[in-house]
């Protein structure tokens, strides 16, 4: 058995102690540097995330916010003006403003339709023929607006956006057939709640029309739902007050219905009579139209109002 001297014994210890330090500071910053690594990793992951997010955040908030662009060039208030003869107000020669009457002498009629709105069925089936003999005289104009009030009562396929947007496109490309295209939209009227004309049906109505120009590019124009987004933003202008042609500063509902300004309550039922009766004493008798006979009294009828 070999005995060492004590000291030398101390400092074995002593140089174990010291390499086992080492090691264990070795050991330490090795696990610091691989957590500096496993959190440089996890930030730059989530800032790659938070960057993705944040970009497709701003492309919706984008798209959301982006205007329609413009509408149909002879709707810039959002109405079409039909004059004598039935031929439209182009963008050449309709008024910047529309007005309550018309500089002209005409009496001047303002509509605002949804063409799935049954009170506007009702409305158009009572008076329509009066009101194209007013205007086909030279006695009135009428400028008809599309909204599409009703488009979430149509299971979905929103027809009242797209029969707004089909009337549009008429005005865009066909103005002189406005009217009559109007007028076809409202004899091929669906029932509310039901699923509408598909497009290809309302193509074929639309483009049935004698006379009707440009029929391809208006039938592309319904099939692309060209101003969908601008007759979208036009509904929610007029259902919060913005109403041309109007003094009024809430939306009533649809048809709204004005003769020079002023607003005709709906009678019940809707009959052409009471409407004459209107026309002539808020023309002051210049509609040269004969003073109708004795109507019923007025009673209030439901109109389609702006839904959620």
């Amino acid at each position: 058995m070999t005995n060492r001297p004590e000291g030398d014994a101390r400092a074995a210890r002593n140089e174990r102690r010291e390499a086992a330090r080492q090691r264990a500071q070795r050991a330490r910053a090795q696990q610091k540097r691989r957590q500096r690594g496993v959190r440089l990793g996890l930030q730059i992951g989530l800032g790659v995330v938070l960057l993705a997010v944040a970009t497709i955040v701003t492309l919706v908030l984008v798209d959301s916010v982006q205007p329609a662009g413009p509408g149909p060039s002879n709707m810039s208030q959002g109405g079409i003006t039909i004059g004598q003869g039935l031929k439209a107000e182009t963008a050449a020669s309709a008024k910047p403003e529309p007005t309550a009457t018309d500089a002209s002498g005409a009496v001047r009629i303002t509509m605002y339709v949804d063409y799935l709105c049954p009170v506007c069925g009702q409305f158009e089936a009572a008076n329509g023929e009066y009101i194209e003999s007013l205007v086909d005289s030279g006695a009135a104009t009428v400028d008809i607006h599309p909204v599409a009030i009703l488009s979430n009562r149509s299971q979905g396929t929103k027809y009242s956006l797209r029969a707004a947007n089909a009337a549009a496109c008429v005005a865009d490309n066909s103005p002189d057939q406005f009217f009559a295209v109007n007028q076809a939209l409202f004899a091929k009227q669906p029932d509310e709640n039901t699923a509408g004309l598909t497009d290809a049906q309302l193509i074929k109505v639309v483009t049935g029309v004698d006379g009707l120009r440009k029929r391809s590019t208006i039938a592309k124009c319904i099939e692309d739902q060209t101003y969908a987004k601008w007759v979208d933003e036009r509904t929610s202008a007029v259902s919060g007050g913005d109403i041309p042609g109007s003094t009024l500063t809430t939306f009533p509902g649809t048809p709204l219905v004005l003769v020079n300004g002023q607003h005709y309550e709906l009678t019940s039922p809707i009959t052409n009579d009471d409407f004459r009766t209107f026309v002539v004493t808020a023309a002051g008798a210049t509609a040269g139209t004969p003073t109708p006979s004795a109507t019923p009294g007025r009673t209030s009828t439901p109109s389609a109002t702006p839904s959620d």
